[in-house]
């Protein structure tokens, strides 16, 4: 018994100890934007989902402003196979017909994004769910005509989400586009959403949660901080290939646009974000411009 409650009193010193340590970081972030892309094996995972969202939902309790944009390619792909529609690939990315584009958006924006609301909603937060066709937050137009209805972002609209935020509403945002042109839906990537949001928001910082530790050296080592100009090199140079091109390229636009900073981080670990947001550790490689 005495061995017991020496352990919890431990336990209770590390957990103040924590707290007392975040305290530069909580008053570094208050009123900060954060936008979060989430995606990956974590979205298939229930405690992997509730503790993502308990995360955004501490963000937010601490006077951060967290906008979630997702993904969903496995539910997406899951869906056409038992639809019967075939998909294809060219350079990485879904070639998406008219039938494959009404099941993209049917996915992202009924399945995944509610469940997304429901489990913020669940650890105490307020979250409502939207696509980037709601109030025209993303405009888009054909990023490849071989590409069909695949988009890419060319006007914003972000203010219903500075509204939400402000009355303490949680916005999650699917990566649906409208287009110029009257009835029009685009597929856009999810990384490459949540660049535009968080360039058209100037947040401070973009999360981009994925399987992977972060940006990886010759060696394979993660590098922890970058510069525009070092992704750059390490891109020409072949060091930065296949998936993670897609994702330094959002990295470099939203910075371009005026992000502060963009992480590329695993999202896989537990608590990642507020690994990132909250500890002198970090978590992932950060890509920033030199002060």
């Amino acid at each position: 018994m005495k061995q017991r409650t020496e352990d919890m009193n431990r336990d209770w010193i590390a957990t103040a100890r924590t707290l007392s340590e975040a305290l530069p970081f909580l008053q570094r972030y208050s009123g900060a934007t954060v936008v979060v892309k989430f995606g990956g094996n974590a979205m298939g995972d229930d405690q992997a989902m509730a503790d993502f969202a308990r995360d955004i939902v501490l963000m937010k309790q601490v006077g951060m402003n967290p906008v979630v944009v997702h993904g969903g390619g496995p539910m997406i792909n899951e869906m056409l196979d038992k639809l019967g529609i075939k998909s294809k690939f060219v350079r990485g990315k879904r070639v998406t017909d008219l039938a494959t584009v009404e099941v993209v958006e049917m996915v992202l924006t009924g399945l995944v994004n509610k469940r997304i609301v429901q489990a913020i909603m669940d650890q105490g937060g307020r979250a409502v769910g939207l696509s980037g066709k709601d109030d025209d937050i993303m405009v888009a137009e054909a990023d490849d005509p071989e590409l069909g209805f695949v988009g890419k972002p060319v006007d914003m609209n972000v203010q219903v989400l500075r509204d939400l935020n402000a009355a303490g509403v949680i916005p999650v945002v699917a990566p649906v586009a409208t287009g110029k042109d009257a009835n029009q839906t685009f597929n856009v990537n999810g990384d490459t959403a949540a660049g535009a949001i968080a360039g058209a928001l100037k947040a401070d910082r973009l999360l981009l949660l994925t399987d992977v530790a972060g940006v990886k050296d010759d060696s394979g080592e993660v590098v922890t901080e970058l510069t525009p100009d070092q992704v750059r090199k390490m891109t020409d140079s072949g060091v930065i290939a296949g998936g993670m091109i897609p994702k330094t390229e959002t990295a470099l636009a939203a910075i371009d646009a005026g992000v502060r900073a963009v992480v590329i981080l695993d999202g896989r670990i537990p608590n990642a974000c507020l690994i990132e947001l909250f500890t002198s550790h970090g978590n992932g490689s950060i890509i920033r411009t030199p002060k």
